[in-house]
């Protein structure tokens, strides 16, 4: 797969990056522009998927909006690292799986170099990791993509500082909220989304130009 590139879009609301992605999939089947990442934070949001089950929606107390990605509910907000890779999958490589297979790669790789050890959990698409005190898996980060004619869109969300608290008002993609948890919390000590974005970035260049 050709190098592509990243553009940071910081805080943005949900909508306006929408948009954006909606924009750069049509300029991207035309051959337009390159292969391109987008990567930052969202104001507090709940995005409900194709898959989403009404049930799961408890008590939002903040805006909801349904998008054409693959899942259930989930919460985005500030402290949680978004990116969105608009990709068109070359001819060969057409595989779905393969590619949420390699979303989550890039995100355990991200994970070693924070010394946290992350981990699949067979039948669901995310990465977890082992509750230090329970020894529980529990989801660091939620995956949920679309695809247009082989260019991709939507992506990773990846707890880094988020406030898990607003887990509460959903069933996250049919999780009970308490079985999410975030970086932070798994090292026990602050730590920053703008350190972690450079080392995702890395690691999604390496696992998705392998294609």
């Amino acid at each position: 797969m050709s190098a592509f590139s990243i553009q940071d879009f910081h805080l943005t609301d949900y909508q306006t990056v929408w948009d954006l992605q909606k924009s750069l999939v049509q300029q991207r089947l035309t051959d337009d522009i390159p292969d391109i990442v987008l990567m930052g934070e969202h104001p507090p949001i709940l995005t409900l998927g194709r898959g989403t089950h009404e049930e799961n929606l408890l008590n939002p107390s903040i805006p909801t909006v349904a998008i054409e990605r693959g899942g259930d509910v989930t919460y985005h907000g500030p402290g949680q690292l978004i990116a969105y890779p608009i990709l068109l999958l070359p001819a060969g490589k057409r595989d779905l799986h393969r590619y949420l297979r390699d979303l989550e790669a890039a995100i355990i790789l991200t994970l070693q170099e924070f010394g946290i050890e992350g981990l699949r959990n067979p039948g669901w698409t995310g990465v977890w990791a082992q509750g230090p005190q329970s020894g529980e898996l529990l989801k660091l980060a939620s995956i949920g993509v679309a695809v247009k004619q082989w260019v991709t869109y939507h992506g990773v969300a990846l707890n880094v500082c988020t406030d898990l608290g607003a887990f509460s008002q959903i069933n996250p993609c049919g999780l009970q909220s308490e079985k999410m948890t975030s970086m932070q919390a798994l090292l026990q000590q602050p730590i920053a989304v703008e350190r972690v974005k450079p080392v995702l970035v890395r690691h999604l260049e390496t696992v998705l130009k392998a294609h």
